[in-house]
């Protein structure tokens, strides 16, 4: 059990059947009448983040959110098959359960899988990631002080905009969170 008076960044409870994450907390004393806790917080499942008071006194559930590293093996249509490292079992997961910066990661890549009581409800991919460029426009000598950029096709086929001065077998290092190409490896 967790008490609303002892709320810090980071906790996540049980509230009305929402897994709710504390992003921001403020204890308050006013000179006339109760005290209470201001708070700010992130449904784990669904990201929306919510503001909302709290008496000191009010209990809520623990709520332990699993995050596991496993194996990104292959896909086969719709579903996305992972591997725990540790027992070898596979997991099988939706094409909706994948987020937007998942065309970064390519297989045996390792991911974080976001759980609650068994449901996987997230994957995180990698923060960076290494990829050979497949397909872009040859780079012309000069061109790298022009500040202008050109589109480049990575193995995995996620698209993203690259320097001049970036060649089709260039190994570029790309920040996941943001899809943006930070150097040439």
């Amino acid at each position: 059990m967790v008490v609303a008076g002892d709320f810090k960044n980071g906790i996540t409870f049980e509230m009305d059947g929402q897994v709710l994450q504390v992003i921001e907390f403020q204890h308050v004393k006013p000179g006339k009448g109760a005290a209470f806790v201001r708070t700010k917080l992130k449904n784990v499942i669904t990201g929306a983040v919510i503001e909302r008071t709290f008496s000191p006194t009010d209990k809520y559930e623990n709520a332990y959110v699993d995050r596991k590293d496993m194996q990104y093996l292959y896909n086969d249509g719709d579903l996305y098959y992972f591997m725990d490292t540790e027992t070898y079992d596979q997991l099988p997961l939706n094409a909706d359960k994948l987020p937007d910066n998942f065309k970064f990661v390519k297989e045996n890549m390792l991911c974080k899988i976001i759980s609650y009581k068994g449901n996987v409800f997230a994957v995180e991919p990698p923060t960076f990631v290494e990829l050979e460029v497949t397909d872009t426009e040859p780079g012309v000598r000069g061109d790298t002080a022009t500040g202008a950029s050109k589109f480049a096709t990575l193995e995995t086929g996620a698209a993203i905009r690259v320097p001049l001065f970036i060649n089709t077998g260039d190994v570029l290092k790309v920040d996941t969170r943001t899809g943006e190409y930070l150097e040439r490896v």
